[in-house]
């Protein structure tokens, strides 16, 4: 299976360049494919990315402006003209099921797949998926219109069999593994406990990953994060515009450092920059004075949790 990784297709704030496409996401987790936001463009970098169409079940949006969700039409669409079968489950505020609704209703088109809309209107941190590996809730966030946050968070994995302490004990055959993989001890014929961690390997470190954005700094979402692995945190402005940043529902990036900090996340990664600030790793030299580990977000880089 593939180690847990967060490719960012888009980094940038409302509008579109050359370079920088707006927010959108691929975290890649425990064998599953999540699309977070979907601004403009993200069809192009998920090709760019050799992220396969068919393989994105979950999509969470944060909010609804624009450069949020603007490519999820046109994406919804090429799934439609690509032959999709397969459901698709979408998470986000209420009204982006009218939206994508009415342009289907207008133009004319019926797909061939199901769309399962799971409406988030709660203010509070509230479990909205979960399988057998993955649980994912929701971040309340402070912005101008209603906004979540999305929080995933890997289940605790098995323990892993250590074949060659195991093939010691005759006692034990292939019915036994299912009790050791839990944490069991093993009891011989004789009657002897032989401890489960002697048979058996710790199993893999869980991970963690939160999306924060869009949002002012909302000291709140500090408790909800505390001692994840990786944590994006929107930028939008330097230090200098702080006052922009409060009057806009936007933070700069020392207060997403501060976050960062205070939550004792492991890693930061920053974005949704604002074009008026065309070098990005000025983002990146401000938050480093508040958190040591911190990277300026770009297009098409793929970030590990376990680093």
């Amino acid at each position: 299976m593939k180690k847990s990784s967060l490719t960012i297709l888009g980094c940038h704030s409302s509008i579109p360049t050359k370079k920088f496409y707006p927010t959108a996401q691929i975290l890649e987790m425990k064998g599953s494919i999540f699309l977070i936001d979907c601004g403009e463009g993200t069809q192009v970098q998920l090709r760019k990315a050799k992220i396969k169409f068919n393989k994105i079940i979950h999509i969470f949006i944060s909010h609804l402006h624009g450069d949020h969700f603007f490519g999820l039409i046109g994406l919804l669409s090429t799934f439609h003209l690509l032959g999709r079968e397969q459901s698709v489950n979408i998470y986000a505020p209420k009204g982006l099921k009218d939206i994508i609704n009415t342009h289907f209703k207008w133009s004319y088109t019926r797909i061939k797949y199901c769309i399962d809309y799971i409406e988030l209107s709660s203010n509070k941190l509230e479990k909205i998926m979960e399988n057998e590996k993955i649980e994912v809730y929701t971040i309340p966030l402070k912005h101008r219109i209603y906004t979540n946050g999305f929080l995933f968070k890997e289940k605790l994995s098995n323990r892993k069999l250590n074949m060659e302490e195991i093939k010691k004990i005759p006692d034990i055959n292939i019915v036994h593994y299912q009790d050791l993989k839990i944490g069991k001890n093993f009891k011989t014929n004789e009657g002897i406990i032989i401890p489960n961690c002697q048979l058996t390997f710790d199993p893999p470190k869980i991970l963690s990953y939160a999306f924060c954005s869009d949002t002012s700094y909302y000291s709140p979402i500090i408790d909800h994060i505390k001692y994840i692995d990786l944590l994006y945190h929107e930028s939008t402005f330097l230090k200098t515009e702080e006052i922009r940043a409060n009057n806009t529902g936007h933070s700069t990036a020392n207060q997403a450092a501060y976050i960062a900090k205070k939550a004792k996340v492991k890693k930061l990664i920053l974005g949704h920059y604002s074009n008026r600030f065309p070098n990005i790793k000025d983002f990146e030299k401000e938050a480093k004075k508040i958190f040591y580990n911190v990277v300026a977000s770009e297009p098409l880089k793929k970030y590990y949790l376990d680093q």
